[in-house]
């Protein structure tokens, strides 16, 4: 490929040819060019030898795209691959915007490239030295003898042709005038003086730079609008500088080209190019006018308002116009603002713990230079500078008119102890719209670092008959960590990990003086009793539970109650004095509008602790019911909870949502599971099977006939009386999966055979207990539970059931019962029993039939599934093929996945579903 210049540039055309003179194949690359002859030469001697050979002429617009793609082509010409180089320079070119508008020799206008950089020439130059000869092989037309081009010459040539090609559009109209957006040639013989002037800016050998002087000299500038004799004090002043194109590396101010001081590298034409430079910059910063007013345009006096011009949009624009702003080099740019929280000046107000306290704290800027705070004079200073840099510290310092606002208004308010630790942990806050950086100082800055840091290890608790594991004893040192600040917090480990035994051991190692108030399920008291007895003995213990209770005589040691008994004795409870308030199996109190969580809230300790396996069953309000009564404040009130925090992370859209949820939150739950390293190697492993069982015949008639039904009465059903025909109908699907004999409330069960699940059930009793086995049925339908227990007496097979209405002594006997092995099958209510509960002496778990909550299933199955279990548990799912319970399981596999993260509502969501998709949900899927 060979360039062949036109007049206009536009008209230039590639030639393609081959070297051994052979015509050309048909291709792509020379598909839509112009079959021609092309006389080419090569050197020989002081002159050139010339043949004839075909060709074909692309237009520049063809040819460009097809350079490029040859740069990369192994099997292009060398000539090919640089004309590709220098087509790629030249949009690149045309990419910064280094276009500008002029007029050929025959007042033709024209497109150039420029202005260039040093390191464009470089490049080009280099495009050019690389180029074989067969990429200029064309002679210069009319040269006798025959003369090959300069192949630097030809490259800027062809650069300025691209130049000319690209912008015939619209937008170059608005630019340079219509004639420029044209593609026929347009004669403009009166605008030869811009033109020349335009082309100077092109072949211009200097290019100019600004060098700015802040020294504490005053320099004063004469301004034409400000009267007769009127001067103004400068802000600075810039130095013209002159840099050569063809040395980068020479420079020197225009002062001294002006007094002939000057280098003579530059030419005679160094003064005429650095006033056109310097017109031309003028038109993108009109302060440069003034020094083409000047007999030498050498020192431009530069006004505070138009330094911070040079701040801001000024320099960019420059910079487009190759005249670059140096700024001194030991210039301070370092200066910084962050929002600082700080203890409010006078004495703290009395109080338990942090949150409890009346003190407020100060929200302010803070400045800081390279890091190192400035003290309230330097920052009184910057308030007062009407100047973009300002000296500090003995050093120039520039200033962004931002922070001199925020120094003249340094105090952001005073915020709550609750909203200061949200900030502080966060590490950001928003400030007149605007996301920054909080800074924690003093006592807050030390309790985000004691909540931060792990905890330090505590040794073995004094007096505690148990050697706790390291897992427990880090839970063990960071509540102790959360009480001596004054804290509350969340211990949300598995089930069956020992959080009863961890806050024994911190009743141990802490030994307060005031008795710990344990609130708990009913069947969780004898569990506490039993546990602090074998683990703590000594320690008093007193039950305030049932008739004739009461709080007289406490000595220390722990009151255990129940959350029935507290509810209907807050006041009681309220008026005593505690050490901390425990709240065990605390999802009980998820909902923070309940008679329940009102009335745990009324009584007032230094430190409240939550025991809870599940901090987050169905949303993550629940999470904010846990930490509002742990730390109250925390989180801020739950409406701004869940439109800062809970709706993002449960959408999923911002995956930072959950990270900045979990800066904030996680100091205060502690969190380990079963399966993480290194925290219950011991235990064995565990089996989870799903058995799909298929409905019986009178099931599947059952079954079918609801479903008609009921969708044909929801679907003329609105709002409240819809949901509750929804919830009806799942209902009652899940009482047919179970038994017939459930949903039709007969007294006893009847044939097995008339429930898959029965039978099934039966087989797998049968097994276990042949291997001499125990083990745990969980039901949801305390009347399944009493089907069950009929239909195992019926079969001669000792079982017990333990339900919601079980006395808490009748618990106790029921657990010794079955640990001791008198009692091979425990049947057991899900809500009742699901928690609480040591039964490892199962080793097979069977969920009868399906809560609507992954979460609630893992904690009846960490029933068995607990420290001190020494068998392979294995857990049994009976699920209803093709019903709805098929369908409900696939989304608990789901749901599972995310249990940390984002839960849906549970069984109440599926009352929104459209009347399709309901049918969709519910509709049996396999004949029977």
């Amino acid at each position: 490929m060979t360039f062949l210049p036109g007049l206009p540039p536009r008209a230039g055309k590639v030639a393609l040819w081959r070297p051994d003179g052979g015509p050309l194949p048909d291709g792509d690359e020379a598909r839509g060019g112009e079959p021609s002859e092309l006389t080419v030469a090569r050197r020989h001697g002081n002159g050139a030898r010339s043949r004839t050979v075909p060709a074909v002429l692309l237009p520049l617009a063809e040819a460009v795209p097809r350079l490029v793609r040859a740069r990369h082509d192994p099997a292009a010409h060398p000539a090919a691959a640089c004309w590709g180089a220098a087509a790629l320079h030249a949009l690149h070119l045309a990419a910064r915007g280094r276009l500008l508008p002029g007029l050929t020799a025959d007042d033709t206008d024209a497109w150039r490239a420029g202005p260039l950089d040093p390191d464009d020439i470089a490049h080009l130059r280099a495009i050019a030295a690389a180029m074989p000869g067969e990429a200029y092989a064309v002679p210069v037309p009319g040269s006798r003898p025959l003369r090959l081009p300069d192949p630097a010459a030809l490259v800027r040539l062809f650069v300025d042709a691209v130049a000319d090609t690209l912008p015939r559009t619209a937008g170059a109209e608005l630019v340079a005038g219509a004639p420029f957006a044209a593609s026929a040639p347009q004669r403009l013989p009166g605008a030869r003086e811009w033109a020349a002037e335009a082309a100077a800016g092109i072949d211009a050998g200097v290019r100019l730079s600004l060098r700015l002087d802040l020294s504490p000299h005053t320099v004063f500038d004469r301004r034409e609008d400000a009267g007769e004799g009127a001067e103004e004090r400068s802000a600075a002043a810039a130095v013209l500088q002159v840099h050569s194109l063809t040395d980068p590396t020479l420079v020197a101010d225009a002062r001294l080209l002006w007094e002939d001081e000057g280098p003579d590298h530059f030419g005679p034409r160094s003064r005429v190019d650095t006033l056109l430079a310097l017109r031309r910059a003028a038109r993108v910063w009109d302060p440069l006018t003034r020094l083409l007013d000047r007999p030498v345009p050498d020192v431009l006096p530069v006004a505070e308002d138009e330094l911070y011009d040079l701040l801001g949009p000024a320099a960019p624009r420059l910079a487009a116009a190759g005249v670059a702003v140096h700024w001194p080099r030991e210039l301070a740019r370092g200066l910084t603002a962050a929002a600082v929280l700080r203890p409010a000046p006078g004495p703290a107000a009395d109080g338990f713990g942090f949150f409890d306290t009346g003190q407020l704290l100060e929200f302010r800027w803070q400045m800081a230079m390279d890091g190192e705070p400035l003290t309230e004079a330097e920052m009184d200073a910057l308030a007062e500078a009407h100047r973009p840099v300002v000296r500090l510290r003995d050093q120039w310092v520039l200033v962004d008119p931002a922070l001199v606002r925020k120094a003249r208004k340094r105090e952001l308010g005073y915020l709550e102890p609750a909203d200061a630790l949200a900030a502080t942990l966060g590490g950001t806050a928003e400030v007149d719209g605007e996301e920054v950086e909080v800074v924690p100082l003093g006592a807050l800055a030390a309790l985000r670092g004691r909540l931060t840091a792990p905890a330090a290890p505590l040794p073995q608790p004094p007096g505690l008959r148990a050697t706790l594991r390291d897992y427990q004893l880090r839970g063990t040192a960071w509540l102790d960590t959360m009480i001596s600040l004054g804290l509350g917090g969340c211990l949300a480990d598995d089930m069956g990990l020992g959080k009863t035994l961890t806050v024994i051991a911190l009743h141990r190692h802490r030994r307060p003086a005031a008795p710990v108030l344990v609130v708990c399920p009913a069947s969780l008291l004898g569990n506490w009793q039993r546990e602090i007895e074998r683990f703590a003995p000594g320690t008093p213990v007193h039950r305030f539970h049932g008739t004739g209770r009461s709080l007289d005589g406490l000595d220390g040691g722990f009151v255990l109650t129940t959350y029935g008994t507290m509810r209907s004795s807050a006041g009681r409870l309220a008026a005593h004095d505690w050490a901390w308030v425990v709240a065990d199996e605390a999802q009980h109190v998820k909902n923070p509008r309940s008679s329940t969580a009102r009335a745990l809230r009324s009584i007032k300790a230094p430190a409240r602790i939550a025991l809870t396996g599940t901090p987050v069953e169905n949303n993550l309000s629940e999470l904010w019911a846990l930490l509002d009564w742990t730390t109250p404040g925390l989180l801020g009130p739950l409406k701004t909870f869940r439109a800062l925090h809970a709706r993002e992370v449960e959408g999923g859209e911002d995956p930072a949502a959950a990270e900045r949820l979990a800066r904030l939150v996680r100091p205060f739950i502690l969190r380990r599971r079963k399966s993480d390293p290194g925290i219950a190697p011991e235990l064995p492993p565990k089996t989870e099977t799903d058995h799909p069982v298929a409905l019986g015949r009178e099931q599947a008639a059952l079954y079918q006939a609801v479903v008609r039904e009921a969708l044909d009465r929801i679907g003329t059903a609105e709002g409240i009386a819809r949901r509750g025909l929804v919830m009806k109908l799942l209902t009652a699907l899940k009482q047919i999966c179970n038994h017939p004999a459930q949903y039709l409330k007969e007294t006893a069960p009847g044939l097995a055979a008339r429930s898959g699940k029965l039978e099934l059930l039966d087989e797998l009793l049968d097994t276990i207990l042949a291997e001499g086995g125990a083990t745990l049925v969980f039901t949801q339908y305390v009347g399944m539970a009493r089907l069950l227990e009929r239909h195992l007496a019926n079969r001669g097979i000792k079982a017990q059931l333990l339900h919601g209405g079980t006395p808490v002594a009748e618990r106790d006997r029921m657990v010794d019962r079955f640990q001791s092995g008198h009692a091979p099958v425990f049947l057991l209510s899900l809500k009742a029993a699901g928690t609480g509960l040591n039964l490892t002496r199962a080793g097979h778990v069977i969920h009868y039939d399906r809560w609507w909550n992954p979460a609630v299933e893992e904690q009846a199955t960490d029933r068995a599934y607990r420290i001190g279990q020494t068998q392979p548990v294995q857990v049994h799912r009976l699920i209803a093929e093709g019903t709805v319970e098929d369908n409900i399981a696939q989304l608990l596999t789901a749901k599972r996945a995310l249990a940390d993260a984002v839960l849906s509502g549970g069984e109440t969501a599926l009352t929104e579903l459209s009347d399709a998709e309901l049918a969709d949900l519910v509709s049996l899927r396999r004949a029977v």
